[in-house]
């Protein structure tokens, strides 16, 4: 009996046939885009069994003036050179390029060439749309060249593409629509659906045109890997039928209200067997929100290493029956530290809601803006505790939980640094972990050395060695760095 293997499948159709080329470039000057202003409904659907409808019809025409199909291409350069038919025959089947005769000028020229077929949805009146990150980038993970969108009465806009987070497969596209007005689609709560709704996927299927097709939500909060180590996932399950090409559609509820961006697909054979995965509408529209801001996205962090419980571990450790998320490492000079975390704490809810995986943690405090805190209970022997942890910016400046001297942030050292930096296991201390250029410590102080001794004192915390410098005066450093260990004399001048 053959076996079928269930593989995992990105939504993004590949072109395997000319698709029209009109499509448009990215280059040029870059203005600051304006706000995303969207449409919101956070109501949860009224819930009544029975046969409530006969036709989705009404509602379906309306949800179908927001979806859109998007097509992109790569730009090939080449060199042509004209000349005698005798040239083009040496050049061609031996490589040979003959001496340039009169007429014989090398020309540089482009060809469009098809890439990839998918879906997306508009979101606001001025012409953001979202779509998924794999569908707007190229074969080797960068921009697509050129991208088109169709709207649904087949009108062609060229796009720009406005940003793109591969960690949650999200983008967002602009396009400018001169006297056409556009249908965004009103966007729902994510958190308020429950397995069971009547949900319909809209998009473009192995471009053969907008498709609606129809199921119920199978499950919530899935992650399946697909993004790798470094991904955000909680999908939304569902049997409606998507195939590739849906990528970046709609998945509506049935008041045609976005909960969701179809993204994903696993089967056995490529095509849909009713296990389909969409993006929720929160994540979605959190990530879409700040693309359209900055181009990026900025995730926020609060410190700590983290293993799901094991139940042998937990039951080692006195509380056996109880899940959670097992903090391993709580990192000096970050927010959990600060707010009273420890190793070996056991986290089982964060802002209400219960966890019993690392992911959880990581989508919740990912999704938190920086500067805000997040609400996180944890089971410390026989006490439940709660702690408030403000969320820090990795990507910003310098964490002033985490600098030592202006310029220069550090840690104590721990397995991670030890690792990263290829440190020995008898040299402790506080390990540089940043250094601005401008910095006027730089020179001594580069990510990597390690500060053993401040005044002929060793360094135990963050906290304690920035209480044993003294301002405006020669303070002595002993450190370890490049294989060695040596004094140098630090002065702090004061503010």
């Amino acid at each position: 009996m053959k076996k079928n293997t269930l593989i995992l499948v990105p939504l993004a159709a590949l072109a395997v046939a000319a698709v029209s080329g009109y499509l448009i470039a990215q280059e040029g000057d870059k203005a600051t885009p304006p706000p995303l202003v969207i449409k919101t409904d956070n109501k949860a659907i009224e819930r009544v069994g029975g046969v409530q409808a006969t036709s989705y019809a009404p509602m379906l025409a309306q949800a179908r003036k927001s979806v859109v199909s998007v097509y992109t291409s790569e730009v090939v350069r080449y060199a042509r050179r004209s000349g005698s038919h005798q040239d083009q025959i040496l050049r061609q089947l031996f490589g040979i390029r003959p001496p340039s005769r009169q007429g014989g000028e090398e020309q540089i020229q482009e060809r469009e060439v098809p890439q990839g077929v998918g879906s997306g949805v508009i979101i606001s009146a001025d012409g953001y749309i979202l779509t998924n990150n794999h569908v707007v980038q190229d074969q080797r993970g960068g921009d697509a060249d050129r991208i088109l969108v169709r709207l649904s009465d087949d009108t062609e806009l060229e796009a720009t593409l406005i940003g793109r987070d591969p960690q949650t497969d999200i983008a967002v596209i602009k396009v400018e629509s001169g006297d056409l007005t556009l249908s965004p689609l009103t966007v729902a709560d994510s958190d308020e659906i429950m397995v069971g709704d009547i949900v319909f996927a809209i998009g473009n299927p192995l471009g053969v045109g907008l498709t609606v097709t129809s199921g119920i939500i199978s499950a919530t909060g899935r992650s399946i890997g697909i993004y790798g180590q470094d991904g955000y996932e909680d999908f939304i399950q569902t049997d409606a039928a998507i195939n590739q090409g849906n990528s970046g559609g709609a998945l509506v509820d049935i008041q045609g209200r976005l909960i969701g961006v179809n993204s994903a697909i696993a089967s056995t054979s490529g095509g849909s067997i009713g296990l389909g995965f969409a993006i929720p509408s929160d994540l979605a529209i959190q990530v879409a929100t700040q693309l359209t801001q900055s181009g990026e996205v900025r995730r926020g962090l609060i410190g700590i290493r983290m293993n799901k419980l094991d139940p042998s571990v937990a039951e080692a450790m006195g509380v056996a029956g109880v899940k959670g998320v097992l903090i391993e490492e709580v990192v000096e000079g970050f927010p959990a530290k600060e707010a009273g975390l420890n190793r070996g704490d056991i986290i089982t809810r964060i802002n209400d809601r219960k966890v019993d995986n690392p992911d959880d943690i990581r989508l919740e405090v990912s999704t938190t803006t920086p500067g805000d805190s997040v609400e996180i209970e944890v089971r410390r022997g026989d006490e439940k505790l709660s702690f408030e942890v403000t969320v820090a910016d990795p990507e910003g400046k310098l964490l002033a939980s985490s600098e030592f001297v202006p310029g220069i942030a550090a840690t104590m050292t721990s397995i991670k640094e030890r690792e990263s930096y290829d440190l020995p296991s008898n040299i402790g201390g506080l390990v540089v972990t940043t250094a601005n250029p401008e910095s006027p410590f730089a020179h001594h102080l580069q990510p990597g050395t390690v500060i053993l001794e401040i005044n002929n004192q060793r360094v135990k915390s963050l906290k304690q060695a920035k209480a044993l410098l003294r301002e405006d005066q020669k303070n002595l450093l002993y450190v370890y760095a490049n294989g060695r260990s040596t004094y140098f004399a630090l002065v702090l001048e004061s503010e």
